[in-house]
């Protein structure tokens, strides 16, 4: 048996908090935007928009989880880790007993194959593809974002299924697991460029790629990028998409398509405020109050 201990606490405290809950025997310790999936979501790791190298560290409020032992002095450690962290005012804490278990294994359990539509589906590797007919991503969960559980990447895939035909070209900015990148190539798409700012997504990425038997390309920035694509998917944060509205249609053909998601529904009206000037967006589709935005460069501005 161990014990989760979950609270907040402020950019100003949480690195140091994280490291007092280790000095005070935390088996591991996670941070994670205590905001994520709402509209005061805040990027990381140098995402146009966000504040990059600033130095407010992490989110403005964190959820910190911590694992340990039990233990009858847990809550004196957990006084001790907030004072040697500068947190004068407790935050309200949660202690939830975890039951021991082959994590491995229900971590498995937890991915199971995912029908995207009758001809796609996402597998992982330790399951048996349930239509061996149909066109599998084998894909399994790791360090970089897209395993198509979530709604938007859902909602790119069903995008891409129905924009991609035999030949078109793909630029997938944000591209992450490489899950649309893959997708598009499987589905008849002959060159696909992933972008990602993230070193190790486009490790995880090429992996994928090859995994899956296809051929993309990669790269770390579109700064310096001048080629045109049918195609443009970008699965990502909404003031990252605001900002990068004249990088991405600008790098689309005459004719060319372009996708958007990472965008809640409430956010939707002013995406397309954003790219107006460039491009006029509609709502595609909604899945689970997120959407997908579309636009064409046939009805451009």
């Amino acid at each position: 048996m161990w014990v989760s201990v979950t609270l907040e606490a402020d950019a100003a405290h949480a690195e140091a908090f994280s490291d007092a809950l280790l000095a005070a025997g935390a088996i591991s310790v996670s941070v994670e935007d205590a905001q994520a999936g709402t509209e005061l979501e805040t990027p990381q790791f140098g995402e146009p928009g966000s504040s990059g190298t600033s130095a407010t560290p992490l989110w403005e409020i964190s959820r910190i989880v911590a694992l340990f032992d039990p233990a009858a002095d847990l809550s004196a450690r957990i006084t001790v880790a907030l004072g040697d962290a500068g947190i004068e005012n407790p935050p309200e804490i949660s202690f939830t007993e975890v039951a021991d278990a082959d994590w491995v294994r229900l971590t498995q359990s937890q991915f199971d194959p995912i029908r995207i539509s009758d001809r796609l589906w996402i597998v992982p590797s330790w399951h048996s593809a349930p239509d061996p007919t149909a066109i599998n991503l084998e894909l399994d969960p790791g360090l970089a974002f897209g395993t198509g559980s979530h709604p938007t990447t859902r909602l790119c895939l069903e995008w891409l299924e129905r924009e991609t035909t035999p030949g078109v070209t793909l630029l997938d900015y944000g591209c992450g697991s490489g899950i649309l990148g893959i997708a598009a190539l499987k589905l008849g798409a002959s060159d696909v460029l992933g972008i990602d700012i993230d070193p190790a997504a486009l490790t995880t990425a090429a992996a994928n790629a090859t995994r899956n038997q296809v051929g993309m390309r990669f790269a770390h920035s579109a700064e310096a990028l001048t080629e045109t694509f049918d195609c443009v998917v970008a699965n990502i944060l909404t003031n990252p998409l605001m900002l990068l509205a004249p990088l991405l249609t600008a790098r689309l053909k005459p004719g060319g398509r372009l996708a958007l998601s990472g965008v809640l529904e409430t956010q939707a009206a002013q995406v397309i405020a954003a790219y107006a000037p460039y491009l006029p967006l509609a709502v595609g589709a909604a899945h689970e109050g997120w959407v997908r935005l579309e636009g064409n460069t046939l009805r451009a501005c």
